[in-house]
């Protein structure tokens, strides 16, 4: 968490406990015995849980759009798929933050069409437009392309977290990228 002192304390608490059990193990006296303060000094920085839930969910989707775009060169495709590495990584290694932040209701959180300028899903946008632009894929609108070409990998990886899939992590991710190679054939200029 980039906030310092107590309310930055209170924040990494709750994110450690989200990572390691899921939401549902957040609560504001679980956080204050974990951060070392007192339950009141939770509140006095988070009037609620929901409060500071939020708050670590903005956090999070921050840290990964700070991180997320790095790999996968210049081109459209390696662009692209860097991000959907990127993607994986974190759905299949921090799934109980993949779920809090992707598939849990929860007050606040973005919806479509807002979702487009989300530090997580921007990042997919411009590398759809980035295609658009290069004659790689068919002119069309931006944000629903890029949710066509995110919604199937959502719903694998929903698959793989719930056990439906009798896959290794490496055959999963083979499956998510054909998967999506599928679509953009299907969407080349």
């Amino acid at each position: 968490m980039v906030e310092t002192g107590t309310a930055g304390r209170v924040a990494s608490a709750a994110l450690k406990i989200l990572l390691d059990e899921g939401a549902s193990a957040v609560t504001m006296r679980r956080v204050a015995a974990d951060a070392g303060v007192t339950t009141m000094a939770t509140y006095r920085h988070y009037p609620n849980r929901e409060t500071l839930l939020r708050a670590v969910a903005e956090e999070a989707f921050a840290e990964l759009g700070r991180k997320w775009g790095r790999r996968g060169g210049r081109a459209f495709r390696g662009r692209f798929f860097g991000l959907f590495d990127d993607f994986l990584d974190f759905a299949l290694g921090k799934p109980n933050l993949y779920a809090f932040l992707i598939t849990d209701r929860r007050e606040g959180a973005r919806s479509f069409p807002e979702q487009a300028d989300s530090p997580a899903f921007a990042p997919v946008v411009e590398v759809v437009e980035q295609g658009m632009r290069e004659g790689v894929l068919r002119r069309d609108d931006p944000v629903e392309v890029a949710l066509a070409l995110t919604m199937p990998v959502l719903g694998l990886v929903q698959l793989y977290l719930g056990g439906r899939f009798s896959l290794s992590e490496k055959d999963f991710r083979a499956l998510c990228r054909r998967t999506v190679e599928r679509i953009l054939d299907g969407l080349h200029a």
